[in-house]
C-alpha cells in the first residue's frame, strides 16, 4: 500500500468513527450545532472514500486511451470534495436558521462536551498527518482532505465553546447560531480548495518561482549551438509537472547533436524539479515563429524572427 492510500484510509477510520460519536451526543443533546458537526463528518467520509479512489487511480501508469496518465483525478478528487462541503454547509445553514427561527432547548449538554473535545482532538491529529503526508507527496487530494479535517477541527473547537456557554448561561441560541458559523466556515474552505483545484484544471501555469527556475536552467544551455528559446509553457498534472519548449539550433547543427542537447536539457530541468516531464521541440535559426507567451529569446533569435519571412496564412 503507497503511503498515501494509508494516508486516506487512515481519514476514512477516523471519520467515521467520529459521525458515530457526534451522531449518538446529537440526538442526545438536540444540538443543531453537534449535528452540523456530524453532517460536516459525513461530507468528510465521503470526500475521503474519494480521496482514496483518486490517490489510487492517479498513480496508474499511462495507457492507450490516457496517454498523459492519470495524475488529473487528484484535481478532480479535490473539486469534487469541494462540491461536497458547499452541499453540507447549505444544509448545515437551513437547520441553523430553522432552529433560530422556531427555537429549542439544548439537553445533557455534558455528554455533548465531552464528544465534541475528543472530536476535536482526533481532527487536530489526523489533519497534520494528512497535511504532513500531502506536502510528501505534492498530492492535491490529500491536501484537500487534511484542509477539510483541519476545518473540522476548528468547527468542533466553536461547538465545544458554544455548549459550554450555554450551560454556563442557558442562551440556547447560541447553539444555532454557531451553526451558522460552522456553515460559514465550511463555505469558506470549499471555495479556497474549489478555487485551487479548479486554476490546476485548466491547466495555470506554475507559480513564478518554479517558473524562473526552468528558465534558469534554460539559459545555462544558450551560447554555442543553442541560440535560443521560446514558447515556453508549464503545468501541474497531480503531483506532478509538465514542461514543453521550443529549442533553436544554428545551422550547422546536427539532429544527433540536437537531440544529445534536448535530452542533456531535459535532465537537467528535471533534476532541479523532480517529477517533471519535459518535451523540447527542435528548431532551426532560420525558423523563428513569433513567440506566443513573451519568453525571452537570445539576440540572435530575435533578429532571426525579425528578418524571417514566414509564410502568409490562407
Amino acid at each position: 500500500m503507497s503511503r498515501k492510500s494509508a494516508a486516506a484510509l487512515c481519514s476514512i477510520a477516523s471519520n467515521a468513527t467520529l459521525i458515530v460519536l457526534k451522531g449518538i451526543a446529537g440526538a442526545l443533546t438536540g444540538s443543531v450545532a453537534i449535528l452540523s458537526d456530524a453532517i460536516q463528518s459525513g461530507i468528510d467520509l465521503v470526500a475521503s472514500v474519494i480521496t482514496l479512489l483518486a490517490v489510487r487511480n492517479a498513480d496508474v501508469p499511462a495507457d492507450a486511451r490516457h496517454r498523459y496518465g492519470h495524475e488529473k483525478l487528484e484535481d478532480l478528487s479535490a473539486w469534487t470534495e469541494a462540491l461536497l462541503l458547499l452541499a453540507g454547509a447549505t444544509v448545515i445553514a437551513v437547520q441553523a436558521i430553522r432552529r433560530l427561527i422556531s427555537g429549542g432547548h439544548v439537553d445533557q449538554i455534558g455528554i455533548g462536551i465531552a464528544v465534541t473535545a475528543v472530536a476535536a482532538a482526533g481532527n487536530v491529529v489526523v489533519s497534520t498527518y494528512l497535511g504532513r503526508v500531502g506536502r510528501a507527496t505534492e498530492s492535491p487530494a490529500l491536501n484537500a482532505d487534511a484542509a477539510h479535517l483541519s476545518t473540522d477541527a476548528l468547527v468542533s473547537l466553536g461547538v465545544l465553546v458554544s455548549l459550554i456557554v450555554v450551560k454556563l448561561t442557558g442562551a440556547s441560541w447560541v447553539d444555532p447560531a454557531v451553526g451558522l458559523l460552522v456553515a460559514a466556515a465550511i463555505t469558506f474552505t470549499a471555495l479556497r480548495i474549489l478555487i485551487g483545484s479548479g486554476q490546476r484544471l485548466i491547466d495555470e501555469t506554475l507559480p513564478d518561482d518554479e517558473l524562473t527556475a526552468i528558465r534558469d536552467v534554460v539559459d545555462g544551455f544558450l551560447g554555442g549551438q543553442v541560440i535560443g528559446y521560446h514558447d515556453l509553457r508549464a503545468r501541474h498534472t497531480g503531483n506532478h509537472h509538465q514542461v514543453d519548449l521550443h529549442l533553436q539550433f544554428t545551422a550547422d547543427t546536427s539532429l544527433q547533436d540536437a537531440h544529445q542537447l534536448s535530452h542533456r536539457l531535459q535532465d537537467a530541468i528535471t533534476a532541479r524539479l523532480p517529477g517533471t516531464s519535459v518535451l523540447v521541440h527542435l528548431e532551426p535559426e532560420d525558423r523563428v515563429r513569433p513567440d506566443r507567451f513573451d519568453d525571452r529569446l537570445s539576440p540572435r533569435s530575435e533578429r532571426a524572427a525579425e528578418t524571417q519571412q514566414l509564410p502568409k496564412l490562407p
